[in-house]
């Protein structure tokens, strides 16, 4: 397998999308070295974006995680969350009423509208649902894994409402070798206990990616050739680039592993224009 030197594809685009866990960062720490990177593209006046899955917080709330790991590059207009697309089809398809949620309080944030109300599914009464009009899967913590989601696939069974993931991720990575269970996963448990079709937001769906494209900053003027999407996970960061259009760039700090790259790749035929070790420009 052979692995490309990631200074060498910056050098080749105008724009970069960037999927943030497992790329720039773990859950509590940056990416060893990931500094150089943003200083590099500082230098070199290269556009950037965070794709990112997650809707646990606001994009300023997210910028700010990465102020307090010592990135000040990364501010709220240059993040785009799944969380995004959620809150734009409640604006078009779910007017009115209460919308309930799996999450934290800060993924609240993207569901709050002038006529529509908020509730943590941790407070939702059963046998008062009328005003319930949808269920948003947005973070994998702020609910109990037992009584809220068996509140959850109980919501569901009385009521039929537009159900919406807005983080389709399975796992995440925590540290170079251990993953954690993701909201997307749940989610999909959910949906075949209920036996019915969430909507989902997020990578790998284009829905994402034309969001981001339809937000950088000389948009129209950048072509897709002009963009390489960085990310570390076949199914979500590499497979939606792809479909979009995009030269795609496959990292082995996260979700994917140096010792599993070349058989995950062979599996599930999702191949990465190029293959790096890292995001981190040496």
């Amino acid at each position: 397998m052979q692995l490309d030197c990631f200074k060498t594809l910056v050098d080749q685009y105008k724009v970069i999308f960037f999927d943030a866990f497992g790329v720039l960062k773990t859950h509590n720490s940056l990416i060893p070295g990931i500094e150089n990177t943003f200083a590099y593209l500082r230098e070199t006046g290269k556009d950037f974006y965070v794709l990112t899955n997650d809707a646990s917080r606001s994009p300023e709330q997210l910028a700010e995680s990465y102020v307090r790991l010592g990135i000040h590059d990364v501010v709220p207009s240059c993040i785009i969350s799944s969380g995004m697309l959620a809150r734009e089809y409640l604006d078009l398809k779910v007017p009115h009423g209460t919308v309930a949620y799996l999450g934290t309080a800060n993924s609240a944030h993207y569901l709050e509208t002038p006529t529509l109300k908020t509730l943590p599914i941790s407070q939702l009464d059963l046998n008062a649902i009328s005003e319930v009009n949808a269920l948003v899967f947005m973070d994998d913590e702020g609910f109990d894994w037992n009584t809220d989601l068996t509140k959850t696939v109980n919501l569901l069974r009385k009521r039929n409402i537009p159900v919406i993931v807005a983080n389709t991720d399975k796992t995440y990575p925590v540290s170079q070798h251990q993953i954690a269970i993701a909201i997307g996963a749940v989610a999909k448990m959910v949906e075949d206990i209920v036996g019915k079709q969430f909507i989902r937001f997020g990578k790998p769906d284009a829905q994402m990616f034309i969001f981001a494209y339809e937000h950088i900053k000389n948009y129209p003027t950048i072509s897709k050739r002009d963009i390489l999407m960085v990310g570390d996970t076949l199914h979500t960061d590499i497979l939606g680039g792809n479909k979009f259009g995009l030269d795609t760039a496959l990292v082995l700090t996260g979700n994917t592993q140096p010792e599993d790259a070349e058989m995950k790749i062979r599996s599930t035929g999702i191949i990465p224009t190029y293959i790096c070790e890292s995001a981190v420009v040496q």
